[in-house]
């Protein structure tokens, strides 16, 4: 008997999964909190937990995970960690913002018109120049030129170059996107080439740990558009595995519930995410993927995201609740770790009304990380001296009246010190709906915070249990209704009684997340929708990780030019432009050569493909409709293929 293996190394917790190839299922799973700042222990303490006699007999492993990435973009593209730089070269009339942070970059000569055809020269002598002068100050380079993706011969030609003169790797915008936007294709070639060393780091320690425990099997990693890759392939332009846990909740959700069409509510620990599922695909949206405060052409997972997941912190002000938008360790979590905490929490005092903030709570808390940054102010190090190795209450920190909780921000942002707090997590636990840690803890926190309402503990956590549920039902009906202000559809929500009216969804939703089972009725009381959840949906990650298939999308794009007083037919791919004296011509051979291009990513995604399918999508720009050709026709071909067992 053959077993796949799903591994999601989430924000939180590090989900890992077997499920039997015969048939599909699911026959084990296992969560354990993530490990910081290497995320290998927690990776080895999941698979430590599953039925050894499954794993020795798994034949393939598909990995998910932020992790590896959002390390790179914390320490690299926002504050430049030595060893991990890139330089940019952008090529030809590149618009391009004053403030860039980009270290080392260059614009020179060259680029092409919308047409393909060349602008100016390509400048290789000042590009020459700039790689020597930059070659032993980082570790790869990445190339966009101005409408490459009509015509990518500067890129190619510059990446020669580099190659002859550098040995180092060498990203091309064209190769990541076919969007407009050479800027922006700088910058996701930029992060691309960032991401090489350490997403190889990361993926050689998992492949390292899998080889360790004597598993032979191939070895994939899940793209954040959902499909999933061979893990040579994947290292060859880690961006498109960036921001993989919306990609594989969706995955999983539909496996989960046997739903083509859903649309599916992830409960996180720092976030609740929502997205639509059509055909077993996940939807794409047209603008590319945010990536650390840089925006970027890397097609993603379409989906709306609340800042309230189930560890954010509830915290008082003026008799009111607030929710998050920090995320805190649950203080039911915290005192098994740390039981002497609920001692700690009978003898709190509430501080005075002005000082209380999201960082001033008497039920907060504050411990160290476990290492200490190079440089702090005298503020920072005052209060960080005060925080021990357990949690320390804010009485104990602010002995002397400290200046600012800005400074507990500082340390906190550094990743020094954690914070522990009051959470949705915490209510559940007073309820009884989610048991999975120290419930007293969650009720003595619970009496202190109701008390600043003007509440019993009961009514407070179902207060809070309500605002969660109905948050969802928010954000699920702000995805669908696009064209309708979100603070419209959340007033309507928690009025719904007032307006004698529920929102109906057409399609089934689909619940992912560990305590997730706590809010079937709240959404149900505010949406009218079949609400499923699916068993493993703690784990619906991991699962969307290991039964994703490989997909590959490729656009053509066919016009007609003029060439001096000549009209022409062009076509272009993302491998180059091809001229046709007729459109038809054109249109015969894009069909041929999209799918060419499709098959031939499948047959080297370093997977074995056993089955797969090509749609092509096909959208006409015409003047009016008595025109016999289009002024120009885009097609997409978008091939799927299941990974063979």
């Amino acid at each position: 008997m053959k077993y796949g293996l799903g591994i999601d190394a989430g924000g939180t917790y590090t989900d890992a999964v077997i499920v039997r190839e015969d048939d599909g299922k699911v026959i084990d799973s296992t969560k354990s909190p993530t490990t910081y700042p290497d995320p290998l222990p927690g990776i080895q303490n999941a698979l430590d937990s599953l039925n050894p006699s499954y794993l020795n007999n798994v034949s393939k492993i598909s990995v998910s995970t932020t992790l590896a990435t959002n390390a790179v973009l914390e320490n690299t593209v926002s504050e430049r960690s030595s060893g991990h730089d890139v330089a940019l070269i952008m090529i030809g009339d590149v618009i391009k913002p004053t403030d860039s942070k980009i270290p080392y970059t260059i614009n020179v000569q060259g680029g092409h018109s919308s047409n393909g055809m060349e602008i100016h020269s390509l400048d290789t002598k000042n590009i020459r120049d700039f790689i020597l002068e930059t070659k032993d100050k980082v570790a790869a380079f990445a190339v966009s030129s101005h409408f490459s993706i009509r015509n990518p011969d500067h890129e190619l030609k510059t990446k020669e170059i580099i190659e002859e003169m550098t040995g180092l790797p060498v990203v091309c915008g064209h190769e990541l996107s076919q969007s407009l936007g050479s800027y922006e294709r700088g910058v996701t070639a930029y992060i691309d080439a960032q991401l090489v060393p350490i997403s190889t780091k990361f993926m050689n320690a998992v492949v390292s740990e899998i080889e360790r425990r004597g598993i032979d099997a191939k070895i994939m990693m899940l793209k954040c558009d959902g499909s999933v890759v061979g893990i040579v392939e994947a290292l060859k332009h880690p961006i498109e595995s960036v921001f993989t846990g919306p990609a594989a909740s969706l995955v999983g959700a539909s496996y989960l519930s046997k739903m083509k069409d859903c649309i599916v509510i992830d409960v996180g620990g720092t976030s609740t995410d929502v997205a639509k599922v059509t055909d077993g695909i996940p939807e794409i949206t047209d603008e590319g993927a945010v990536v650390g405060g840089w925006k970027t052409k890397v097609k993603a997972i379409r989906m709306e995201t609340s800042a309230m997941g189930g560890d954010s912190h509830i915290w008082i002000k003026n008799g009111r609740i607030s929710v998050g938008p920090r995320r805190v360790i649950p203080i039911c979590m915290a005192a098994t770790k740390w039981p002497a905490i609920k001692e700690k929490l009978k003898r709190t005092s509430i501080p005075s009304k002005i000082q209380l903030c999201e960082n001033i709570q008497p039920t907060k808390f504050y411990v160290r990380a476990g290492h200490k940054p190079d440089r702090m102010s005298k503020t920072e190090k005052k209060l960080f001296d005060r925080i021990g190795d357990e949690p320390t209450s804010i009485n104990e920190i602010f002995t002397d009246g400290l200046p600012s909780s800005v400074f507990l921000d500082l340390l906190i942002k550094k990743k020094i010190v954690h914070a522990i707090g009051f959470t949705p997590t915490d209510a559940l636990h007073v309820l009884g709906d989610y048991t999975e840690w120290d419930c007293e803890a969650s009720r003595i926190a619970a009496g202190i915070l109701s008390k600043m309402t003007h509440s019993d503990h009961t009514t407070f956590c179902e207060e809070i249990k309500n605002v969660f549920g109905e948050n969802m039902a928010v954000y699920v009906m702000s995805y669908l209704l696009r064209e309708i202000d979100h603070v419209h559809i959340k007033k309507i929500i928690e009025n719904k009684d007032q307006y004698i009216t529920k929102f109906k969804v057409g399609v089934p939703v689909v619940l992912l997340g560990g305590p997730v089972q706590a809010y079937v009725d709240n959404i149900r009381g505010a949406i009218d929708a079949e609400i499923i959840l699916p068993e493993y949906a703690e784990v619906g990650n991991a699962v969307g990780a290991i039964v994703g298939k490989v997909t590959k999308r490729v656009q053509i794009l066919i016009r007609n030019v003029y060439e001096g007083n000549k009209s022409i037919t062009m076509m272009f791919t993302p491998t180059g432009r091809k001229r046709f004296r007729t459109y038809p011509q054109a249109l015969e051979e894009a069909d041929i050569e999209g799918k060419r291009l499709v098959m031939e990513y499948l047959n080297n995604s370093g997977l074995q493909i056993e089955d797969h399918k090509i749609e092509v999508i096909k959208q006409d720009i015409k003047m009016n409709d008595a025109d016999i050709f289009p002024m120009e026709t885009n097609l997409v071909f978008v091939g799927v293929g299941d990974v063979e067992n």
